[in-house]
């Protein structure tokens, strides 16, 4: 059916309703250029490029913006010659389409049409995907600014991929893309790659857009402009669909976008809705330092009210616990779970899990009731997510640090707190300074109880080194590296297990044929798991979760809980022992940090203001050593295979683990 004259008419009398209702105008590249002081900017040709609609803001100078609305709708009267041009595009629109090709700038991945300004209203007023354009880019001058810190990264990725339909709100977005699309860091994108990459995220967006217009609409006083908003308004106030793209991705696979129907892309989009808001924030992380009522020494918190449902509480450990001191110690916190509510819950275990079986275990615990399932390993977080998504009914918490979901809670302890008194130990019983440390993994965490066991050291020894080896490399350091360099003090593993009996633990020296065990640290999981059931039963729970709806809960606790500890041996001499139980307690009233004072690291000074401390933040995610320590952090490429994974999901280095 051909369109008529009037068909336009009466399209243009509805756009111009729409831009009348909107008001205001498109931006202006322009002006944008000189308010940034951007005088001589430099400009490339990008040739003809489909550019999105959703991404054409406004135009490239100010004369030719008037005759819009923000988006585009026109607004002026009908009896003028715009509106005359308008009509008679429209109506070539309806029976030829429009295929000649407008003329624009391109500036931090955001358009402004220098000609062609009406094809734009009418295509944007039918619902058009994209526009054939000529295309100059003004590259702004490199800056530590974060959105154009993120436009050069965009620069990069384009290069490679031609894309220019998705954006983000943090930096490293677009390499954490390229990787998880399976592509290497500088491979380019087929044709093919691109129709699949298209065709995916406009699924994904049109679902995303969707889901989210349901939830405005259930907002009072929500009218039709919430439609008409443009793309940088709503960068604003709602989660970009590029960032909750890469979180999906990142979650379920990209694959998965081919493969699941519409149907099923919407119903693991409502149910990883809460997720979404966390992107919102660039500090999504709240940290939960101390168990505010473990302080409190009234009876009538250790009592449970009669009548409540026996609780089935389920650990999945990476290894077993007869093989894996860390196994082990958190399986002595489910026998204390277990001592501790003999009548009112009920343990079980299973072992051996791998990156492999974990969506298994994590079914078999679910299907056999349990209410609460802890999972021991960092490695096990995407999946323990992914089970927590799909069974809210169900409490799942992970042992890792620095991650930020709605659906699981986090957990690990403040553990460089004890490193640092095994420091100041080993910097008195040093006797010509040297000291060695066995690390494990590279991973949140650990780097920080490297520095502080080097710190402590560094107190009571200002002359102490510290020789830094790491026992899960590919290739391992020779066993006598610590005798060759006349080191006798080393910090070992923190426990052994027992099928695995090794003297060579915690803090120790040789001592003629025998090994003396200075001091070893403690993990007391059993504290923090009790604690976890009487949130559940006397419902702190459910208030901590009503706290805060844009961060994810973390549970980060130190000595104060009780969740680590030092035991020294009954042989040190008197005034070190004196020293720890004193510097024990000022780290658990709050008095000291062992991050506080000026520091440098091996490169040269951390933080310089003696007065200050190094944010929680800062402590989980350092990834130097100090001053004081004879080493390096190894790569992942450096590390065995179990090691490898475990860097992937929580190594220091940004390039080491998975996007």
């Amino acid at each position: 059916m051909i369109a008529t004259n009037a068909d336009a008419k009466m399209n243009y009398e509805k756009a111009c309703h729409l831009g009348k209702k909107e008001g205001g105008s498109p931006a202006v590249l322009d002006t944008i250029l000189e308010e940034r002081h951007i005088t001589a900017p430099a400009e490339v040709s990008l040739g003809l490029v489909s550019i999105p609609v959703d991404r054409i803001v406004g135009t490239k100078s100010k004369g030719r913006s008037q005759s819009f609305s923000k988006s585009f709708y026109p607004v002026l009267k009908e009896n003028t010659e715009f509106a005359s041009k308008w009509i008679s595009l429209c109506n070539a629109h309806l029976n030829e389409g429009i295929r000649e090709p407008i003329k624009a700038y391109e500036f931090m991945n955001e358009f402004y049409v220098e000609e062609g300004n009406k094809r734009v209203s009418v295509l944007k007023y039918f619902g058009a995907v994209s526009i054939p354009a000529n295309v100059i880019r003004i590259i702004p001058p490199q800056s530590d600014d974060k959105e154009t810190r993120i436009y050069y990264e965009f620069m990069d990725f384009y290069s490679l991929s031609e894309i220019n339909d998705i954006w983000f709100s943090r930096p490293g977005s677009f390499a954490r893309l390229q990787r998880l699309v399976g592509k290497m860091p500088n491979e380019p994108w087929s044709n093919e790659d691109r129709k699949t990459f298209h065709s995916s995220y406009a699924l994904f967006q049109k679902a995303f857009e969707a889901l989210d217009e349901k939830k405005t609409s259930l907002i009072p006083g929500t009218t039709v402009l919430n439609s008409l908003e443009n793309s940088a308004e709503k960068k604003k106030s709602s989660v970009l669909p590029g960032d909750a793209f890469l979180y999906y991705i990142d979650l379920y696979g990209y694959d998965s976008l081919q493969t699941d129907s519409a149907a099923e892309l919407k119903k693991k989009l409502k149910k990883t809705r809460d997720e979404f808001q966390l992107l919102q924030s660039d500090q999504s992380v709240a940290l939960q330092m101390d168990p505010g009522e473990s302080k409190k020494k009234n009876l009538l918190l250790r009592l449970i009210p009669a009548g409540t449902k026996k609780l089935r509480v389920c650990f999945i450990y990476a290894r077993t616990v007869y093989t894996s001191s860390w196994s082990y110690a958190h399986d002595l916190g489910r026998a204390h779970l277990q001592q501790a509510f003999s009548d009112q819950v009920t343990t079980s275990y299973y072992e051996n899990g791998t990156l492999e079986n974990i969506a298994g275990l994590l079914q078999k615990a679910i299907d056999a009731g349990n209410d609460l399932i802890f999972t021991t390993s960092p490695i096990f977080l995407k999946e323990s997510l992914k089970a927590a998504i799909d069974h809210p009914e169900v409490k799942i918490l992970n042992c890792s640090l620095n991650t930020s979901h709605k659906h699981i809670r986090t957990y690990y302890a403040r553990m460089h707190e004890a490193k640092f008194l095994m420091g100041a130990i080993a910097g008195a019983m040093a006797e010509n300074d040297k000291i060695g440390y066995v690390a494990d993994y590279p991973i949140y965490g650990n780097i920080a109880s490297i520095n502080a066991f080097a710190l402590g050291a560094q107190m009571v020894n200002p002359r102490a080194t510290v020789y830094l080896e790491w026992s899960r490399r590919t290739h391992p350091v020779k066993k006598t590296f610590f005798a060759d360099h006349d080191i006798s003090v080393i910090s070992g593993k923190d426990s052994t297990a027992p099928g695995m009996y090794d003297q060579q633990f915690g803090l120790y020296c040789p001592d003629g044929d025998s090994i003396w065990n200075m001091a070893m640290p403690v993990w007391n999981w059993g504290r923090f798991y009790e604690q976890m059931i009487r949130n559940v039963m006397n419902g702190s729970w459910k208030l901590d979760d009503e706290k805060d709806t844009t961060k994810g809960l973390n549970y980060w606790w130190g000595m104060s809980s009780g969740i680590v500890d030092v035991i020294c041996s009954h042989r040190l001499p008197i005034g070190t022992s004196r020293l720890i139980a004193l510097l024990k307690e000022t780290i658990c009233r709050g008095d000291f940090n062992p991050f506080s004072g000026i520091m440098y690291s091996q490169n040269g000074v951390v933080k310089g203001q003696s007065s200050d401390a190094l944010t929680s933040e800062e402590i989980i995610t350092m990834d130097w050593l100090a001053q004081n320590i004879v080493g390096s952090i190894p790569s992942k490429d450096d590390l065995d295979e179990p090691a490898r994974d475990l860097a992937a999901v929580q190594g220091v280095k940004e390039e080491d683990r998975l996007p």
